[in-house]
C-alpha cells in the first residue's frame, strides 16, 4: 500500500500523541528532520520517550522539545556536548530520564527491532555500570551483555527523495539512522526534498523500501 502523502509537516505528525515513543533520525545536524521536530513541538504531544543519537543541540529541534519539558525520557548515546544546555538543565533538575546506550548498541537495538530479533549479546558495556541489572554470559572466554530491541510508535526521518510508493534515497551521510529507524517503528514519517513518480528512482538505488514508510511530506530542498 502506498504511503499517505501529507500536505504539511503538521499534517504528517498529527497522529503522534502523549506518551508515544519516537525515534528521531540524524547524527548531529546531518539527517535531522528539523521541520518534523518543529511540527511535533507545535502539535502539543508530551510525555514522550525519544530515541536519538544525542540529546539535542543549542536552541533548535530536539533541544526545544527538551526545553519545554515535552520529553519524559531520552535514549541516546551522546547526551552531553558543548551546546546541550537544555538537556543538562532538565537532567540536573530531575525532569528528564536518561538511558545511556553506547552508539553501536543503540544502532543494533534499533535494527534488532526492525528485524524481529528478541535480543542479542554484545561485549560493549560488559563489566561497567551500563550492564547492571542485565543478563551476562561468558562466550568463548569473553564477557557479553544481553541487549533488547528498541521498538517505537513513530519514527521521524529525513530523506532526500521519495517516490509515490514510499521508496527512499538519502543524501550521503544524512542516511545514518534513517533506514533502521524506518523498520523499527509502527509508523515511519519521512520528510523529503522531493516526491517523484513511481519508477523514477532506480530500484538498485532504493535504500528504504516503501513497505516500511507510512507518511511522506515534501518540504523542499536542503537549507
Amino acid at each position: 500500500m502506498a504511503p499517505r502523502i501529507a500536505t504539511s509537516a503538521a499534517d504528517a505528525v498529527a497522529e503522534i500523541t502523549d506518551g508515544s515513543t519516537v525515534l528521531i533520525g540524524g547524527f548531529g545536524n546531518a539527517g535531522q528532520p528539523m521541520e518534523l521536530i518543529d511540527a511535533l513541538m507545535e502539535c502539543g504531544a508530551t510525555d514522550l520517550t525519544v530515541v536519538n543519537n544525542n540529546a539535542g543541540q543549542a536552541d533548535a529541534g530536539l533541544a526545544l522539545l527538551i526545553k519545554e519539558r515535552r520529553v519524559r525520557k531520552i535514549i541516546c548515546s551522546f547526551p552531553r556536548q558543548s551546546d546541550s544546555w537544555h538537556f543538562d538543565e532538565a537532567y540536573r533538575a530531575g525532569e528528564i530520564e536518561l538511558e545511556l546506550v553506547p552508539q553501536g548498541n543503540l544502532a543494533e537495538r534499533i535494527r534488532a527491532a526492525g528485524a524481529g530479533i528478541g535480543g542479542f549479546f554484545t561485549p560493549t558495556g560488559y563489566g561497567t555500570l551500563l550492564a547492571e541489572g542485565k543478563e551476562t554470559r561468558i562466550i568463548d572466554g569473553k564477557g557479553y551483555v544481553l541487549e533488547t530491541p528498541i521498538h517505537a510508535d513513530f519514527a521521524l526521518i529525513k530523506a532526500l527523495k521519495a517516490d509515490t510508493l514510499g521508496n527512499l534515497v538519502y543524501r550521503k551521510t544524512a542516511r545514518n539512522f534513517g533506514p533502521i529507524m524506518a523498520t523499527a517503528a509502527k509508523q515511519a514519517i519521512v520528510q523529503v526534498d522531493e516526491v517523484v513518480p513511481a519508477g523514477a528512482i532506480d530500484p538498485e538505488n532504493v535504500i528504504t523500501p516503501g513497505i516500511f514508510v507510512d507518511t511522506v511530506v515534501e518540504l523542499g530542498g536542503e537549507k
